[in-house]
């Protein structure tokens, strides 16, 4: 019998900038340690940027390692240490109240050349303050095979901007929506999944670059729509801390 196991672990620091693959990620209740703490806000709008609205946002890598964070931004790495300048603040996302603080550094000015639009960096005061909905994301290699045949070509499943990516052999596609209100195990972790990722445009852009040139939602749209919503991955929150790498086995509760 086949045995589920991580293929990928991915995260960022900066809130829609490119995802970065790790061999193991720390988990804490509130999710991964260290996933979107970081944000581009544009203040006078008093908004936290969406990457379906600023692709170029994806071009960006950074890596937040012993207190200093660096951004590649077209090109040129900008580091240092984050330091926090004036009040707290709330800002809208998606709707909803997140509270932020400003940091001072050196990323300001090439992120608003790069998006062509004046912004400032912020951090989240509170895990989850820039996540659409729960902490951690899930995809399945067989929900991606099964798009990838819609589609007729092969599909980067960074695309889908997933924490955690399950290897599920030749299972039959989007097992994980039989998931819903299950637990894994995975590691040391142990996950309870939740509803299905409701999907947009970004996943049409590349994940590398922003540029977009894909009709996957479209292609997606074809089997899955349903009740105005096209479901890819499932989310989960985390109700037992610890490590998980690549590799690990994921066991499914009854």
């Amino acid at each position: 019998m086949w045995t589920m196991h991580i293929r990928r672990i991915g995260s960022s620091p900066l809130k829609g900038a490119r995802h970065r693959s790790h061999e193991s990620a720390e988990f804490a209740l509130d999710g991964p340690v260290g996933d979107r703490v970081f944000a581009a806000v544009d203040l006078t709008r008093g908004v936290v940027l969406k990457t379906v609205q600023n692709p170029a946002l994806l071009g960006c890598s950074a890596r937040w390692e012993d207190g200093v964070l660096s951004i590649d931004i077209g090109g040129e790495r900008h580091s240092a240490v984050p330091r926090p300048v004036g009040p707290r603040i709330e800002l809208d996302y998606w709707g909803r109240p997140s509270a932020l603080r400003v940091v001072e550094g050196p990323w300001a000015a090439p992120l608003s050349a790069l998006l062509g639009r004046e912004v400032v960096l912020a951090r989240a005061e509170l895990p989850g303050a820039v996540v659409y909905g729960d902490a951690v994301s899930i995809a399945t290699t067989g929900s991606l095979r099964r798009l990838a045949d819609a589609a007729g070509h092969d599909v980067d499943a960074r695309r889908f901007r997933s924490n955690l990516e399950i290897d599920t052999g030749d299972a039959e596609p989007h097992l994980e929506d039989g998931w819903a209100g299950r637990e894994l195990a995975v590691g040391g972790v142990v996950l309870r999944v939740a509803e299905g990722i409701p999907r947009c445009a970004v996943i049409d852009l590349d994940p590398a670059t922003g540029a977009s040139g894909t009709r996957l939602l479209p292609s997606l749209a074809g089997y899955r729509l349903a009740a105005g919503a096209i479901p890819f991955g499932v989310y989960a929150r985390v109700v037992r801390a610890g490590v998980i790498s690549r590799g690990d086995a994921v066991r499914v509760s009854p």
